[in-house]
């Protein structure tokens, strides 16, 4: 199975005058096309780093970051915008809605940069509401929908592009328990149609809902298991 992601010997040091801090200290990861991976770990472990670096808003001080078979490693800001754009879904845990837009206008934002009409722009972002659910909710601004709906159209946006990697960082944070369910079963919903999913959190159960755990500390990589979610043959 080919590879969406590649790391080798990541390293990303932040200097501050003539203070130094490494955030990551030697990653090496490979996460095949169809993979459900989270990477769990506590606050300063480095997983918000590894975060930035995966959804190229950052690159890293050392090694390198094959995405979908390109080297992201020494791109400059603009060729990193046109990957993210491209090949990278993005779900946060704040929603980033747009409050005065509909549903539909604030999942066709991505495809006014990528230069589609205002028909295929309209046909795409319908087409990818009516797989998260919300083929009736069209015309509804995010004050009018419940916070598993917002998150939806939020998935909604990152799915429209047809990216490669769908990276979803504290989805479910801002979410009560039923909302939480309701995103984390639309997860495994994406997951299950063949898309790669790589979900941030420090949340154990949520974690669980991954076929592969990735857990980070001190900026390392120390467990790399399969998940009870994992399916039969999967291996450690």
């Amino acid at each position: 199975m080919s590879a969406i992601i590649e790391l080798g010997g990541v390293r990303k040091t932040y200097r501050s005058g003539a203070v130094e801090f490494e955030a990551l200290r030697g990653i090496d990861i490979r996460i095949d096309t169809g993979e459900y991976v989270a990477v769990i770990g506590p606050s300063g472990s480095g997983k918000s780093t590894l975060m930035n670096i995966l959804g190229c808003l950052d690159v890293p001080t050392e090694g390198h970051y094959v995405l979908a078979g390109e080297d992201t490693s020494s791109l400059d800001e603009a060729e990193l915008a046109a990957i993210r754009n491209r090949r990278i879904g993005f779900v946060f845990q704040q929603f980033h809605l747009l409050p005065s837009m509909s549903a539909l206008r604030n999942v066709e934002l991505p495809l006014i940069y990528a230069g589609l009409s205002r028909a295929d722009r309209r046909e795409r972002a319908a087409e990818a509401l009516a797989k998260v659910g919300l083929a009736e909710r069209l015309d509804h601004r995010p004050g009018e929908l419940s916070g598993g709906q917002q998150q939806r159209v939020a998935v909604a946006r990152a799915l429209v592009t047809e990216p490669a990697l769908l990276l979803a960082d504290e989805p479910t944070g801002n979410l009560d328990s039923r909302s939480t369910r309701d995103v984390l079963g639309l997860l495994d919903e994406l997951h299950d149609a063949g898309r790669t999913i790589v979900l941030i959190t420090h949340e154990q159960d949520v974690a669980a809902r991954a076929g592969r755990s990735l857990v980070i500390d001190d900026g390392l990589i120390t467990s790399d298991r399969a998940t009870a979610a994992a399916p039969a043959g999967a291996t450690s």
